[in-house]
């Protein structure tokens, strides 16, 4: 048995996809996972999401379909965490094309219907920022979102869409999302996060990772993101929901204004119109920065007393964890020493290690 998920957002939702596919529908059926290669900064360097074209060792799945295996490499400059997937979990990674807009999108999900059959197709969001007008002032990277709901929402075969750890994306509110989600379909435990543990050890999604977390048991409250975005972590941030599909449509102004573009570049003139900027001219902007910030090699004792400062400030703002990406951030590391960083802390303090948040302790552990 196939099933098809799409995931909304690319990055860490492809991660979520694979965990939530095991805990819905066991071991026996296959995935096909449908994402972006849209990476961090700090991952491909490249603003925006790669094509085929990217892309070396890609395995045709259809027409305008490409899988991207094990054996796959980005072209520099360019990098992508697909590879390292498809080589660490089971599951067929289908790569999303964008830049023929929505109209392309949808045609990639009617070829893979066509040519999967699949028993069931999900459209899955962590975070649910899938739902948000447009306009939220803490809205940060509606477009990629926009164009999946879009074209599954044309697409001619059912799809449920399935909404994630609510409010862990750090961009809509809970207390605005719980009016708008469906039924409970599932809520997440520790076990369900196994399959993927491994891979959230090094994947840099910070979303995925508190969803992972609080199926953990994990609580309390985490910062997150460059501006230090306090994200509570509560019993309801491992539910999983089911939300009409239609009337996520009707709610994202920005989805429905793009449902006949068949450009990356028209999505992206209608988000600067609708929401007043494109997350890709962000992109664009910050990776003109980090050219000209060169990484430096770890002082160990340096970060270690910028450390217990960040964590003293951190404890009086009620902050109880924190992401291995804020933590570079916030000590203004180059974001390709986030890996050594966060072996460094590990190795030194493991019991201030919740995998895969830093737990921010009244005195360092």
């Amino acid at each position: 048995m196939t099933r098809l998920i799409v995931a909304a957002g690319g990055g860490g939702d492809a991660v979520a996809a694979a965990m939530i596919h095991t805990a819905l529908y066991g071991d026996e059926d296959q995935a096909v996972i449908l994402t972006y290669a849209w990476d961090r900064l700090l991952i491909d360097p490249v603003p925006g999401p790669r094509g085929p074209a990217n892309f070396t060792g890609l395995q045709h799945l259809a027409s305008a379909v490409w899988a991207v295996p094990a054996e796959a490499r980005p072209i520099a400059p360019a990098g992508s965490t697909l590879p390292r997937l498809a080589a660490e979990l089971r599951h067929t990674f289908a790569l999303i094309d964008a830049r023929r807009g929505v109209e392309g999108v949808t045609r990639q999900l009617e070829e893979l219907v066509d040519h999967l059959s699949p028993e069931s197709i999900d459209l899955l969001d962590v975070g649910g920022d899938i739902l948000a007008r447009g306009d939220e002032p803490t809205l940060k990277s509606p477009l990629a979102d926009a164009v999946t709901l879009a074209a599954c929402c044309q697409v001619n075969a059912p799809v449920r869409l399935l909404v994630t750890g609510p409010g862990l994306d750090g961009e809509l509110p809970l207390d605005e999302l719980r009016g708008m989600l469906g039924p409970l379909i599932h809520t997440l435990t520790a076990k369900d996060v196994e399959p993927i543990l491994s891979v959230l050890e090094w994947h840099p999604s910070e979303a995925t990772g508190m969803l992972a977390a609080t199926a953990r048991g994990v609580r309390g409250t985490c910062e997150m993101r460059d501006a230090g975005l306090p994200v509570p972590l509560t019993d309801e941030g491992p539910t999983v929901h089911e939300v009409d599909l239609d009337e996520a449509l009707t709610r994202n102004q920005l989805a429905r204004a793009i449902l006949t573009t068949t450009t990356l570049d028209e999505v992206e003139a209608h988000s600067r119109e609708i929401c007043g900027y494109s997350e890709i001219d962000y992109e664009r902007n910050k990776a003109a920065w980090l050219k000209d910030q060169p990484p430096a090699p770890l002082d160990r004792e340096a970060v270690l007393s910028q450390l217990g400062r960040f964590e003293a400030e951190a404890r009086n703002r009620g902050v109880t964890h924190t992401t291995f990406r804020r933590i570079t951030e916030a000590l203004n590391l180059n974001g390709s020493l986030r890996e050594d960083l966060r072996q460094l802390l590990i190795n030194g303090r493991p019991n201030q290690y919740d995998a895969p948040l830093w737990r921010i302790t009244d005195t360092p552990e």
